[in-house]
């Protein structure tokens, strides 16, 4: 007589190919190797199906993968274009196409490759690789992934599990191998390009010569020596009160444009005019512009550069209308117009004075370089960069400049200047400029300070059209006056020890404090961090739009 199990029993019997199958789906989120293999086990002693087995399996692994898109290109993505990171886009737009050209194997090899998957699937989806491709590919490598290890367990059954342990354990071995291989093909072709020895060694050179070392690489002893300073003196924000005319002393946020209005009434002659942008709109900043330049009888070139900047970030040398144009629709941060000071030559002066002196000093003067290449008739523009002995240090900045005429072949006697800012985060050349430090240039200096109410501590950027002018304090023109924050710049001459540009820094940071001091101690109390915290913010998401500077 055949048995008749319960009803509870049957009902269960009944379902337990879907509790299966939704026990293989979501543990593929977790671990979908051994899942797979589980359910390879089970299929090999007839516990379950081959649809429950890789109907469950192959779907939870396929949409595992389209889920790590999904957060990178929706999530990710969105949080990069709202970050103050966004000043990468065209980096990050140079991988996308990167990624277009090469992504087909990338993808299969990240199938093969036991923790590749993730970072792989997740660059897919910041980098926009096409929707439609991408399940494509992945679902026919997780296909033939989840066959080969359903077959593989189902005819050599508990065998592999132990031999699958042995791999997991070893997985980053077999990573590190299949990296370092795929690593050193793609240098030995990178090699094999043509001057790519030249951009090697400029890669590598540039660790060499400290002026060029990244920012997290140089600053760290100036900002652990800043906060012995702000410990000394009892306050992190002493800095701020160095110069009480100027918002935050200069350290952060502070408008160009105000520094300038007070220059432009007290010292007219030694000024380079400059006006702010009005209107919100772009139309209505474009007609600002207009105005303006009709006004005060601007004719092109000028100089269009952000109220709130730092490092030369956004400063465009304006030949056209429609280069004005260009720049007013990439970012509706305040701007400015600025008269070109031709110069042709430019210089950083950084000054200083106590509260209770009748007279300041000037610390240091940078003598500003402004590099360029000839042609040969023959070269390109990117291998006249790449052959010059400083430039190549600093290619990267000036190829993407130079975006539209790397290709271009320079005639031969031609030159090509290779930036306009006299900024040596944009690729200026800095000299120690002391030798033009004479006591008229020292008067004049002064003289100018002083006409400029809470004023200390800081650099002046100079154009100029002789030395023999600029040591006898006449004939030049003031285009920006930086606060706390600014730098003696002389110590990027690349004849200075690394320690002598830290002595410099050191000495110039023990003065800022000291000031701010003695400005504290007259009543000028110091910003708030929570302040400056903000105003940093707002810049990192407005510096994020400018253009790239000339």
């Amino acid at each position: 007589m055949e048995q008749v199990l319960p009803w509870p029993v049957q009902n269960i019997a009944e379902w337990m190919p879907l509790w299966q199958a939704a026990g293989f789906f979501f543990a593929t989120f977790v671990l979908e190797d051994v899942a797979t293999v589980g359910a390879g086990l089970l299929l090999a002693t007839g516990a379950v199906g081959w649809t429950t087995a890789f109907g469950a399996c192959f779907l939870g692994i396929w949409l595992g993968d389209a889920g790590l898109y999904a957060l990178a290109r929706f999530g990710g993505r969105s949080w990069f274009e709202k970050s103050s990171f966004r000043r990468f886009g065209s980096r990050v737009a140079t991988s996308e196409k990167w990624f277009v050209n090469r992504g087909t194997p990338i993808l299969i090899f990240s199938r093969l490759v036991p923790g590749a998957r993730l970072p792989t699937y997740l660059a897919a989806g910041f980098l926009r690789v096409p929707l439609p491709g991408f399940l494509l590919v992945t679902g026919l490598a997780a296909l033939a992934w989840t066959l080969t290890i359903l077959l593989t367990v189902r005819v050599i059954g508990a065998r592999v599990l132990e031999w699958l342990g042995r791999f997991k354990q070893d997985a980053w071995i077999v990573l590190c191998v299949a990296v370092a291989a795929w690593g050193g093909w793609q240098l030995f072709s990178w090699l094999r390009r043509k001057s790519i020895d030249q951009r090697w060694a400029a890669k590598l050179g540039r660790w060499r010569h400290w002026e060029f070392w990244p920012a997290w690489v140089f600053y760290p002893p100036v900002a652990i020596y800043y906060l012995w300073l702000a410990v000394k003196y009892r306050g992190l924000t002493l800095p701020t009160a160095a110069n009480p005319g100027i918002f935050s002393g200069g350290m952060v946020g502070e408008s160009k444009m105000a520094t300038l209005r007070q220059l432009m009434a007290s010292q007219p002659d030694f000024t380079a005019e400059a006006e702010l942008l009005a209107g919100n709109t772009l139309d209505e900043r474009l007609a600002s512009l207009r105005e303006i330049c009709e006004r005060r009888r601007l004719a092109y070139p000028f100089i269009l550069k952000p109220d709130v900047g730092q490092r030369g970030a956004g400063i465009k040398l304006i030949h056209s209308e429609e280069q004005a144009l260009a720049y007013l629709k990439q970012t509706r941060a305040p701007l400015l117009v600025q008269r070109f000071a031709e110069g042709p030559r430019e210089a950083g002066i950084f000054y200083y004075r106590f509260p209770h002196e009748s007279r300041g000093h000037i610390f240091a003067v940078t003598e500003k370089i402004f590099p360029a290449v000839a042609g040969d008739g023959k070269s390109t523009v990117a291998d006249l960069i790449w052959r010059d002995p400083r430039a190549r240090f600093m290619a990267g900045k000036y190829l993407s400049r130079f975006n539209g005429r790397q290709d271009e072949i320079l005639p031969a006697g031609e030159t090509l200047k290779l930036v306009e800012a006299g900024n040596h985060a944009q690729g200026c050349i800095f000299r120690d400029g002391m030798h033009l430090c004479a006591p008229a240039l020292a008067a004049r200096i002064d003289a100018i300070s002083q006409t400029l109410p809470g004023f200390n501590i800081g650099r002046y950027d100079i154009r100029y059209s002789s030395d023999a002018d600029l040591r006898d304090g006449k004939n030049f023109q003031i285009i920006e006056l930086n606060g706390a924050a600014s730098e003696a710049t002389s110590i990027y001459d690349a004849r200075n020890s690394l320690l002598a540009a830290y002595r410099t820094l050191f000495r110039q940071w023990d003065l800022v404090f000291a000031i701010g001091a003695a400005n504290r101690a007259r009543g000028c109390a110091p910003t708030k961090l929570l302040l400056l915290w903000q105003k940093w913010r707002g810049y990192a998401r407005l510096a994020a739009t400018y253009p790239a500077a000339d």
